[in-house]
């Protein structure tokens, strides 16, 4: 640690807030240059390729500097914050240590140095990429005195003059709407200034719904923008359909969440050989049951619903076929047949598709499964899902049929053997005891590695969720 007169300044490094991730973004500061922070305040709340993670920071002090505006991917490893800490004052107790470089000189900004072959500690509980880090170049920042250099680093990546002095901004002033990048990029494209937008989304986050809303507002009684009258020689073009943004297209960066999820399926696809089967069943005894559990006091609080005893019937068959729940290991040559179920419910969220999994969902009742299963939706929905939630999983369910869509061929989650598809349930004509009558019917899809499960094992398995959810007695008499 580099000891100063009265002060040192600590550099805060972006974290491995996974396994083995290298690099995340930067979503939101909850601090800017002036603020004080203390041991475990968290600063700013970063999205990796798993999750929306939350930063605290390890020591007491005052921000010097934010070395990266919100909406950047940075390098785990990379400095992001810069903390004055008072007296050279040692972390507290249990904190990690975190590289202390001096104050910034009057020259140029310093770039951080990569991590060489010492291990840097990170936040407890962190792990730490061993691989170089990078940054990228930054323009040179003009000769200013030592206590102004900070300032000026955050002032040049926010396109500003530096202020003579570090001086802590108005709480009214720092506020800033909050909107994920590409809504931000929407505004942009759109010429909104998202101060002036009526947020809708929870804890009031501006949507793109609400970017919309606000140029129809602005355009309702004069557009702002006029658009030049074609020449008389051309025909005139057909109006847009109100629906349509008034820019022609709009570019979302993919990255994170999206980014991880869409290598994963490409990975997936191309390296397992899928099959996936169908059966098509009436389920209109389980959707009888549903409401009967629903009056159930055992079950008082507990959100109710088909995909409980779909679940519950899938944990069901594995049991009678576990051969299901396994995984190919392509560098040991083995098939590895797991003697525990993480059962995965793929969710869809505002950053992509995510498949937090239930934890040895073997072992549970049906109301622990319940409450298991309502607190991953409620989780996934507020965008808190962990990483260590999305690891593990040996087989996954996907719902699909709350779209309205029959069914479809899912691709498995990486490291996976199957993945069951629901479709949507609805009335429809079947046979029922020799005669045609409207009936609960629903549509199964099961994709299966044909590397390790076979025809006849995927059949099965198939066979035993149909049979149960059609005469859900049978999960007395086969659990």
């Amino acid at each position: 640690m580099t000891t100063m007169t009265n002060a040192s300044v600590r550099e805060f490094k972006m974290p491995d807030v996974g396994e083995g991730l290298t690099e995340a973004e930067i979503l939101k500061w909850y601090v800017q240059p002036g603020d004080t922070v203390t041991d475990g305040q968290v600063v700013c709340e970063v999205e990796t390729a798993k999750a929306a993670v939350e930063l605290p920071i390890p020591y007491d002090g005052v921000v010097r500097a934010l070395h990266f505006p919100e909406g950047t991917t940075v390098d785990v490893g990379t400095s992001i914050i810069a903390v004055e800490v008072a007296g050279g004052a040692a972390p507290a107790a249990g904190a990690p240590a975190a590289e202390t470089e001096p104050a910034p000189a009057p020259q140029e900004p310093q770039e951080p140095k990569a991590e060489g072959s010492g291990r840097q500690p990170v936040l407890v509980g962190y792990g730490v990429a061993t691989s170089a880090t990078r940054r990228r170049p930054r323009k040179a920042a003009p000769e200013a005195p030592a206590g102004q250099a900070a300032v000026s680093v955050q002032a040049e990546l926010n396109g500003r003059t530096p202020a003579p002095e570090p001086v802590a901004e108005p709480a009214a002033a720092r506020q800033r709407p909050l909107a994920k990048p590409p809504v931000r990029k929407l505004a942009k494209d759109l010429g909104i200034d998202l101060a002036t937008v009526i947020p809708t989304g929870p804890d009031g986050i501006i949507t793109r719904e609400d970017v919309h809303a606000a140029v129809s507002a602005t355009q309702a009684p004069e557009p702002e923008v006029q658009t030049p009258a074609p020449a008389p020689a051309a025909p005139a073009a057909a109006p847009a359909p109100a629906s349509y943004d008034t820019a022609r297209e709009t570019r979302i960066p993919v990255k994170g969440v999206r980014k991880a999820t869409a290598a994963a399926m490409v990975g997936s696809a191309f390296t397992a050989p899928h099959v996936t089967e169908f059966v098509t069943v009436d389920v209109t005894r389980t959707m009888k049951l549903v409401e009967e559990l629903k009056e159930d006091k055992e079950f008082s609080g507990l959100r109710m619903n088909p995909l409980l005893l779909i679940a519950k019937a899938l944990l069901v068959a594995i049991r009678r076929n576990p051969e299901i729940n396994a995984s190919w290991d392509e560098a040991a040559q083995e098939i590895v047949v797991k003697h525990y179920v993480n059962l995965g419910i793929a969710a869809a969220t505002p950053r992509g598709l995510i498949v937090p999994n239930i934890k040895d969902a073997h072992a549970k009742t049906l109301p622990q499964l319940a409450e298991s299963l309502g607190e991953l939706v409620s989780t996934a929905r507020e965008g808190k899902t962990s990483p260590s939630a999305m690891q593990g999983g040996t087989v996954t369910i996907t719902n699909v049929g709350v779209f309205g869509v029959d069914t479809g061929t899912p691709i498995l989650n990486p490291g996976e053997s199957a993945i069951l598809a629901v479709g949507a349930i609805k009335p429809q004509p079947w046979v029922h005891k020799g005669k045609v009558k409207p009936r609960q019917v629903t549509t199964l899809a099961l994709s299966f590695d044909h590397r390790l499960v076979d025809g006849e094992l995927g059949s099965k398995v198939l066979a035993d969720v149909a049979a149960i959810l059609e005469q859900p007695k049978r999960l007395i008499t086969w659990a």
